[in-house]
């Protein structure tokens, strides 16, 4: 972990340390995903992710009602396939 910063830096000695704080967080794949809303139904469930990239991972943001969804098929760079206990409407989180 770097140092902490001081207030007392000059620019050229807090730059690197800037850098070295804050990369870490920037390079976090979950900053870089986005916000889905799907209708799920009981089953089988190919959600369209629109991240334009593999996806590294998801989670549900909310859900319309009581339901068990889980992945049922590898990541990959277009859709996530969820199978879902029960007709709902879920947000997710993909990254």
């Amino acid at each position: 972990m770097a140092a902490p910063l001081s207030s007392n830096l000059t620019w050229s000695l807090a730059n690197p340390l800037w850098a070295a704080t804050l990369n870490p967080i920037v390079a976090n794949p979950i900053l870089s995903g986005r916000s889905v809303t799907a209708k799920l139904i009981t089953g089988t469930n190919t959600v369209n992710h629109g991240l334009g990239r593999m996806m590294q991972g998801w989670f549900v943001t909310d859900v319309n009602g009581i339901a068990t969804l889980y992945r049922s098929q590898p990541l990959n760079d277009l859709t996530l396939t969820l199978t879902c206990s029960a007709p709902v409407t879920v947000n997710l989180w993909v990254y």
